[in-house]
């Protein structure tokens, strides 16, 4: 089984086959977690998302189609919209009166230019609207092809393009405008 393809194992899927679907989840289980961790930072949650794009795919394996996509970008759909649907139910809860908040002064280690660097743009890319940063994570951080991530966002390939150069020029003047901040605090 390990040899068969994606596509090959999805057939198989349809026909109740264990053993594909097991070999199916060992060959994508870590990549899809890592994805659904990047969306909600919570591993347990993205553990959870993923087992149900699996069992999704275990009852829903007949919807595949692999004449209009390959079967990784087909289910990295399915794990995006359960990450979007976890994060739009999601409400945040105010502390509890009297609670000690915890102190927000940055660590030592966190003062290393390449921390400063990555958490200035975890927070800028938090800051982008959704499908921009939807595409910017597909792209950058999946290694998909525009191609692929458009097929996944489920948008023609212009209109994918126009939307990563929308949030890479959003990502840069917000950048720019932290670095001209910073600049003004030592002048």
């Amino acid at each position: 089984m390990d040899s068969l393809d994606d596509e090959t194992l999805v057939v198989r899927v349809t026909q109740a086959n264990r053993a594909a679907f097991g070999v199916l989840t060992a060959r994508h289980g870590a990549r899809y977690r890592a994805l659904a961790f990047r969306f909600v930072h919570d591993m347990a949650l993205a553990e959870d998302l993923v087992q149900e794009a699996f069992v999704k795919l275990w009852t829903h394996a007949s919807l595949f189609d692999a004449s209009k996509s390959k079967f990784t970008t087909w289910f990295h759909r399915i794990v995006v919209n359960r990450c979007l649907d976890e994060k739009r139910k999601r409400r945040i809860l105010p502390l509890p009166e009297g609670f000690d908040v915890v102190d927000s002064a940055p660590a030592v280690d966190d003062t290393l230019e390449v921390n400063s660097v990555q958490n200035r743009l975890k927070a800028v890319l938090g800051n982008l609207p959704e499908r921009q940063r939807t595409a910017v994570v597909l792209n950058y951080f999946d290694g998909m092809s525009n191609q692929e991530a458009a097929d996944v966002m489920d948008l023609n390939i212009k209109a994918y393009e126009s939307l990563l150069v929308r949030a890479r020029t959003n990502m840069r003047k917000k950048m720019m405008t932290e670095r001209a901040d910073l600049m003004s605090a030592f002048a």
